[in-house]
């Protein structure tokens, strides 16, 4: 997919639309408030969440650049309800943002761009997909244990004794995205992944270093 992105964001420059830059917390979007564009991240790493009824949120995605970031609704409406919020996550982050109809019109007459929306939707389903296994299957250990094995897949560096997160990840946000109620939760669970030597955190624990990934893919694998 990371291909199709590029030649989207290519595609995108000859067409003149402007590189905007925001830095990490600051949002793109606002989960259910109309909005006329459509929003291609350029670089950088965003998170996508959804507010629930009761006002809680839930972390959906991780989305690194190049990327569309929201392409969840009709294609001839100019303004339509944003189906997420998204954050910047990274230091910062590059995006585009192309009026909504402008946008679908330059799709259907590239079969290229179809094909990047296309695989845009079909690694939606299939991340979706991938995240119900771990998080129905083992628990609250077994959904936390998850996440951070794809966390590591996705976002992980080479480091010593291991591989280090290069996201900066609160106790909070894996309560969000595994759908547990507190923080204390998770973080009793970190903590006996620790005194298991599984892993490790650095950087006054916002850095989290998988020391034995094998052990938490058992928790993805179910």
């Amino acid at each position: 997919m990371a291909e199709e992105s590029s030649y989207l964001v290519d595609y995108l420059r000859k067409k003149g639309f402007a590189e905007t830059r925001k830095l990490r917390h600051e949002y793109l979007s606002y989960y259910g408030l109309d909005q006329e564009y459509v929003y291609v991240l350029v670089s950088g790493v965003v998170k996508t969440s959804v507010t629930l009824r009761e006002g809680s949120e839930f972390n959906i995605f991780y989305i690194k650049g190049p990327s569309p970031v929201s392409l969840l609704r009709d294609e001839v409406s100019s303004r339509a309800k944003a189906p997420f919020t998204v954050r910047v996550e990274s230091d910062e982050a590059l995006y585009m943002r192309i009026p909504r109809v402008a946008f679908w019109d330059f799709v259907n007459e590239d079969p290229l761009l179809l094909g990047c929306v296309k695989d845009y939707y079909r690694s939606s389903l299939e991340e979706t997909l991938y995240r119900m296994r771990y998080l129905t299957m083992n628990g609250k250990v077994g959904a936390v244990g998850g996440f951070l094995y794809d966390l590591n897949d996705r976002f992980g560096a080479p480091c010593e004794g291991g591989s280090m997160i290069t996201l900066d990840i609160t106790n909070e946000d894996i309560a969000q995205f595994c759908g547990i109620s507190s923080r204390s939760s998770v973080n009793r669970i970190l903590r006996g992944f620790r005194e298991k030597g599984i892993i490790s955190t650095r950087e006054r624990g916002s850095r989290i270093v998988i020391h034995d990934k094998e052990r938490l893919e058992r928790y993805v694998m179910g």
